[in-house]
């Protein structure tokens, strides 16, 4: 049977001239349609040779099969790979979920620089060729506290700039406790080994003291370099020097300090419940004589790496040619002067995202998640339970990893599908919504979810609870 079935399939050139596959070759090329027919009926071949009584049951269903999986293809073909999701997880800065979210200011200003030719490095009242890395920097020193600041393309960037710079074919002092890795295999000694610069280690894991950084300097040493342990915490029996007592010592021995700061904050975030996150201007303050940290994390801009500390280094660093290779574009200079200006005058709590996000109080969520909660119980007769829990929302990005806001859940049970059939159509829905799951529920935290896009939520969950049984059968089409 299965073969029989298989010989009444049209062949590949008839099933160019259906109508579908006419259509579908004006919009993508016939070559590329008369490949995924190739790809789907060898798919087909080898599903009716495995199955005893096919599932088909007669040739026209078969050919209909093969129109419904062109279609299918076609339609994942022209998606974007890269796609708009609501992240409904409560991870404040996913990193999977690309991080910050702009501000609608930094999203014009990118689009204004996309479209349109810019003075990206051309000096507009000399007439004359100009510097790409001059752009932002004052505003970007000024809030940071420092004489200058430039940009790279990201902060691991800036940290292999900064130790290259400075302490290349030299030591560099670093407790062993900040020895730290950060996602993607990103590690401090590898890193410092790529830069051309020795690692001295000093203290131990957990306790690591002045006298500790006093005792390794020498005249091979060039820089003491102090990490944040962005990601990760060390507690109980412990110890660390302050960076005032760090920058104190480079500056008797005569060689600069550098901390990376890693998310880096500009404000201060700790009456929102974000404590342990050092404010950039403070480590300057103290004495630091440069600092790194990302643009994309607590700041809430576009992915880049921030150098910011004494005009002398800085300058230092625009003249590294490394730093052609990790320069930034046009679009993320706009997007970060946009997103600077709100911080410059005292708006970033309400036009950042993820400031905002942060910021957003737990009768504010309650309030929210409220109001979709009776919203879903009227849009889904029944299919779909939706009740109110207290959780707990994180920072994430590898930033204030003991920190937790507390939030308000949205819960959703199903009378006749799993919390993972719930998921996964969630997900697969037009617009991806991505939540979690936990006990046999699904749970939305609106504190990572513009208000905007509840409606989608809503109007996705009502399909949902439409479908019901049918959803995931749906899928498997």
């Amino acid at each position: 049977m299965p073969n029989q079935l298989l010989r009444s399939l049209p062949s590949i050139e008839r099933l160019l001239e259906r109508p579908l596959a006419s259509q579908l070759s004006a919009d993508m090329s016939r070559e590329r349609v008369r490949d995924l027919l190739r790809e789907i009926t060898g798919e087909l071949r080898e599903q009716l040779a495995a199955e005893s009584q096919p599932s088909v049951p007669n040739a026209k269903s078969l050919t209909e099969l093969v129109e419904r999986r062109l279609e299918l293809r076609a339609a994942e073909c022209a998606r974007p790979s890269l796609r708009r999701v609501i992240n409904a997880t409560g991870v404040i800065i996913h990193t999977n979920l690309g991080r910050a979210p702009l501000a609608n200011q930094a999203i014009q200003a990118v689009s204004e620089a996309a479209a349109h030719y810019t003075n990206l490095e051309y000096d507009l009242k000399a007439g004359e060729r100009g510097h790409r890395e001059l752009h932002c920097q004052e505003l970007l020193a000024r809030l940071a506290g420092s004489e200058a600041a430039v940009l790279a393309n990201n902060n691991a960037a800036a940290v292999l700039l900064l130790l290259n710079t400075l302490a290349e074919g030299g030591e560099v002092i670093v407790s062993r406790g900040e020895l730290i890795e950060i996602g993607g295999s990103f590690r401090i000694p590898e890193i410092m080994e790529k830069s051309g610069a020795t690692l001295r280690e000093v203290g131990t894991t957990n306790r690591t003291r002045i006298s500790d950084y006093q005792r390794a300097l020498s005249e091979r040493t060039k820089l003491i370099f102090r990490v944040h342990p962005s990601n990760y915490r060390i507690i109980g029996f412990t110890e660390r020097p302050s960076a005032h007592q760090i920058a104190d010592l480079a500056h008797r021995a005569g060689v600069p300090s550098f901390e990376d700061l890693g998310s880096g904050c500009l404000i201060d975030l700790s009456p929102y419940g974000v404590k342990g996150e050092p404010v950039v201007a403070e480590s300057l303050k103290a004495g630091i004589s440069v600092v790194s940290f990302s643009g994309d994390k607590m700041l809430g801009g576009p992915q880049a790496g921030v150098i910011a500390g004494s005009r002398e280094i800085v300058d230092r660093v625009r003249r590294n040619p490394l730093m052609r290779a990790m320069r930034v574009d046009k679009m993320t200079y706009a997007a970060i002067e946009a997103t600077l200006r709100l911080y410059d005058r005292g708006e970033a709590l309400s036009e950042v995202p993820v400031i905002r996000a942060i910021a957003s109080t737990h009768e504010q969520i309650r309030d929210r998640a409220a109001r979709l909660c009776e919203s879903i119980a009227r849009s889904t007769n029944g299919a779909l339970n939706a009740s109110l829990e207290d959780g707990k929302s994180v920072i994430g990005g590898g930033s204030a990893p003991e920190v937790s806001l507390p939030t308000v859940l949205v819960a959703l049970l199903g009378n006749s599908m799993s919390a993972s059939s719930i998921e996964e159509l969630l997900r697969s829905h037009s617009i991806p919504i991505i939540t979690r799951t936990e006990r046999d529920r699904v749970l939305i935290d609106l504190r990572t979810v513009a208000e905007d896009d509840e409606r989608i939520i809503l109007g996705a969950i009502a399909t949902l609870a439409q479908r019901g049984s049918e959803s995931t059968a749906s899928l498997e089409v």
